[in-house]
């Protein structure tokens, strides 16, 4: 059987839109419910913020609310999520340079100048997956409120009127000014919601993401038994790579001397992630073949059939390519099983 299939064979076999099933398990994942769920106290903790801008955190920390949660709220309402907070930790040396070894925020409040000085910015890969308000950091409550996050909910609140705001795409990030107004907190943040859409639309597609690759390892652990072992985000250690911890996949299958890494992706609007895989793939295929290990991809989803030079490229340093159903998944667990044949 022809396990390396092109674009074409490929989209025979391609299902383009997520599945109901996976579609209903989101809906009950997805942050939206849990934003609204929340709303209400996440508003009376800015309501009762009303003598500095600072108040905010003696609040949030007795309030017990999960402050991850609460910069969720933050991070929706100012629209500035996982690529503006990357762009953000790139960029803040130049943003907010050190001054005799201090990083402050100079912004008005109440009329009033005010200086705010950064304890734990600038980090190392700051984004939705550090500060834990991605689908799977979510799921965790964090209830210390530590300076990163003290740091990051100063600039979702009060970017806006900072001297720097033009730089760093802060405008919307303005609900800083709105602290102890209760009336016009909930009226802001009503609209806020009907007209914000990205990232929630985001959360779905990422939560989806997981969902799907989940529905993978499970098929995978249930098809080729006990004595497999079937990883999800796992890493290869390879010579030649030598990045800590490993090549990543999305899945790994290791069994005696044989691994394999699974990257999958199911996009039904077309973004970049693809292309990302694609100018990856003929180097990472050459590295697991260099170290004896093996390289597959789920590759499905209307929006990647767009980029059909990416998937072509991918398809042409794969080992083993199947669409996103279970008839796919037996194809690719009867692939892996005659590697040790």
């Amino acid at each position: 059987m022809n396990y390396n299939r092109s674009i074409t064979e490929l989209e025979k076999n391609a299902i383009f839109w997520w599945s109901e099933s996976l579609s209903a398990q989101n809906s009950a994942i997805s942050i939206i419910p849990q934003l609204l769920r929340t709303q209400d106290d996440f508003l009376n903790i800015l309501s009762l913020a009303k003598n500095n801008p600072f108040q905010v955190f003696d609040i949030l920390s007795a309030s017990k609310f999960p402050v991850n949660l609460f910069l969720k709220h933050l991070s929706v309402l100012a629209d500035y999520g996982g690529e503006p907070l990357q762009r953000l930790g790139r960029s803040f040396d130049q943003i907010f340079p050190s001054k005799n070894g201090k990083r402050t925020m100079k912004f008005t409040w109440e009329g009033s100048n005010h200086k705010y000085q950064f304890n734990a910015l600038p980090v190392k890969g700051l984004g939705n997956k550090k500060l834990k308000i991605d689908g799977d950091g979510l799921a965790k409550k964090q209830t210390e409120l530590s300076d990163l996050y003290k740091d990051v909910i100063m600039v979702l609140m009060h970017g806006s009127t900072s001297s720097v705001s033009d730089k760093a795409g802060l405008l919307a990030c303005e609900i800083g000014t709105l602290l102890g107004e209760k009336a016009l907190l909930f009226e802001y943040v009503k609209q806020r919601y009907i007209t914000v859409s990205r990232i929630t639309g985001g959360a779905t597609a990422n939560s989806l993401g997981q969902l799907a690759q989940k529905d993978v390892v499970a098929f995978l652990k249930q098809e080729l038994g006990k004595s497999y072992s079937v990883i999800s985000n796992g890493s290869i250690a390879l010579d030649g790579y030598n990045k800590v911890g490993g090549m990543p996949f999305d899945v790994v299958v290791e069994h005696e001397n044989t691994k394999v890494g699974i990257e999958i992706s199911f996009q039904v609007t077309t973004n970049s992630t693809i292309e990302r895989k694609a100018g990856q793939a003929a180097d990472r295929l050459q590295l697991m073949r260099n170290n004896g290990h093996h390289i597959a991809y789920v590759l499905d989803g209307a929006g990647n059939f767009q980029r059909s030079s990416a998937i072509s490229t991918i398809c042409s340093n794969s080992e083993c390519t199947v669409a996103y159903k279970h008839s796919e998944f037996k194809i690719l667990a009867q692939w892996i099983t005659n590697l040790d044949a």
